[in-house]
């Protein structure tokens, strides 16, 4: 059967949707252990040994992991689009489909580690891995986002959009975003809210756990102010300083979350809420990296910035014989980097 054929945008549209629904069920999963429904199914796949589902409807702990299971196998079926979007976008990128197919892996990976949260009955580092492991699926997604409506050029080449000092900067924002994101769940390891009142803890002393987190998040939001300093003195382009705000905002948000819960006693509702955080924190600060280049193609306007003319990961400059870029080149032209037989990712 032929499949209808997709635009980039209308595939970025279903990426978009992918993604989503990756942020809804880390926040879905994070209802079922705030609500003490993390063994409300003794076993998996099935929710009771005799029976797939819950025995009874009032049984509200049954019901919410249950009902996350189903949530699950929803998120596996917007993945699965991604992958036969990636098919029909027209024109056809092989490094896209190649990229779709994680999609689909990193859920199936994380239903087997939801089996093993259960058997292993909510240990901490089995949740902690759950976790990470919706990360990683949202950071696959995000990629696949950043790249699904550009057009790559013919040559490969990209065009870096800020100076080596904020593509360094931006490696550290990477460094303190994951600080930040493993101290956290060390904090809820460690905390209340382990799912069941049977579940052990980490033996770690948790005001000083979340001593940590809290300097964590501090140094973190610190390079952010730095970096966004930098690219306002001109050192990166407009979408660059743009996507840097977004992560301030979000960040300041998710701090303010944080220390109102901890404040509080850590009530349920605010956890959540700092769950949903977490996420929309990851991805901020993915996108800022996404930002530092694009494709060298001739309709690219992008780049405010002076010419580079160092290495990032993964990329190497273009020989010197090449011609300036589209934007003039000299001044306040961007030097154009090339990747070879792969995208900068």
């Amino acid at each position: 059967m032929r499949l209808p054929e997709l635009s980039p945008r209308a595939y970025r549209y279903i990426v978009a949707a992918t993604l989503a629904s990756l942020v809804f069920i880390m926040v879905t999963g994070a209802a079922v252990r705030l609500t003490d429904s993390g063994l409300g199914c003794s076993t998996w796949p099935s929710c009771e040994p005799d029976s797939f589902t819950p025995r009874s409807a009032s049984d509200i702990h049954g019901m919410v992991e249950w009902v996350n299971r189903l949530i699950t196998g929803a998120v596996g079926l917007f993945t699965l689009a991604a992958v036969v979007g990636a098919r029909a976008r027209r024109p056809y990128r092989d490094d896209l489909f190649r990229w779709s197919l994680g999609l689909p892996a990193w859920v199936f990976a994380n239903a087997i580690v939801g089996a093993l949260v259960v058997w292993l009955h909510l240990s901490p580092v089995s949740v902690i891995g759950h976790f990470v492991l919706s990360l990683a699926a949202v950071w696959n997604a995000v990629v696949l986002y950043e790249h699904a409506s550009e057009e790559p050029a013919p040559d490969g080449a990209r065009r870096l959009l800020a100076t080596p000092a904020v593509v360094t900067a931006c490696r550290l924002l990477l460094v303190a975003a994951g600080l930040v994101i493993m101290t956290g769940t060390l904090v809820t390891g460690s905390g209340p809210h382990a799912g069941d009142e049977r579940a052990d803890r980490l033996d770690l002393a948790v005001d000083d756990i979340v001593r940590i987190h809290g300097a964590a998040m501090i140094l973190f939001l610190g390079v952010t102010l730095a970096v966004l300093w930098m690219a306002h003195d001109g050192d990166a382009g407009p979408r660059v300083v743009q996507r840097l705000r977004v992560l301030l905002v979000v960040l300041v948000a998710q701090a303010g979350i944080g220390y109102w819960q901890y404040f509080t006693d850590v009530p349920a509702v605010l956890v959540g809420f700092h769950v949903f955080g977490a996420a929309l924190v990851w991805i901020s600060v993915l996108r800022v990296w996404f930002s530092l280049s694009e494709p060298a193609t001739e309709g690219a306007t992008e780049g405010a910035t002076e010419p580079v003319g160092a290495p990032v990961a993964g990329v190497r400059p273009a020989d010197a014989s090449r011609p300036e870029t589209a934007d003039g080149g000299a001044g306040r032209g961007v030097d154009t980097l090339r990747t070879g037989a792969r995208e900068w990712t």
